[in-house]
């Protein structure tokens, strides 16, 4: 209990450290504010490492501490785990720097984090869980494993995510033009 506690708040913390960086990378964009040349230039790696972390958090939860995942938690990974593979051959591998593996990341994004804002609003009430329920049999994708700081739950976690790589990803086409 004190381990996953522990783990949903470091968990927590990070996502509103995320959100943070967000609700600046949101504004530089719609405002037109200069970002620094080192966090372009580091951008596509930052992508790379928020998908992995996001990767890891999940596989912890599963894994570790044994949360059995929903149906729309699966489709979250099913857009995040390629993401983190394909920034990472962006980054290192022989199609270092291609413009389609980041551009195939920016839409697996889009919609994984259509998926999580889908599953907040069903955690929160907002929205009713048909869509959940006709998927099958599995944990309701309307439970809350983690409320952290009275809002923070696993699916805002991935769409925070998901929203700091679609920025990131923004930010490192930007600056290969």
């Amino acid at each position: 209990m004190i381990f996953t506690s522990t783990v949903n708040f470091i968990f927590g913390a990070g996502t509103v450290f995320v959100q943070i960086a967000v609700v600046f990378l949101a504004a530089a964009w719609l405002f037109s504010l200069t970002v620094p040349d080192s966090l372009r230039r580091w951008a596509l790696h930052a992508a790379f490492a928020a998908a992995a972390l996001s990767v890891l958090g999940g596989l912890i939860y599963s894994e570790i501490i044994g949360y059995a995942p929903c149906k729309l938690c699966w489709i979250q990974r099913i857009f995040m785990y390629p993401t983190a593979l394909l920034l990472g051959m962006a980054l290192w591998g022989r199609h270092k720097g291609s413009p389609a593996l980041i551009d195939a990341s920016f839409i697996l994004t889009i919609i994984g984090g259509a998926v999580a804002l889908y599953q907040y609003f069903l955690q929160l009430g907002v929205v009713p869980e048909g869509l959940c329920a006709a998927l099958g049999s599995s944990v309701s994708c309307a439970e809350r494993f983690v409320m952290e700081f009275g809002y923070i739950t696993i699916p805002l976690m991935a769409l925070s995510s998901f929203l700091l790589i679609i920025l990131l990803l923004r930010l490192a086409r930007q600056g290969a033009h």
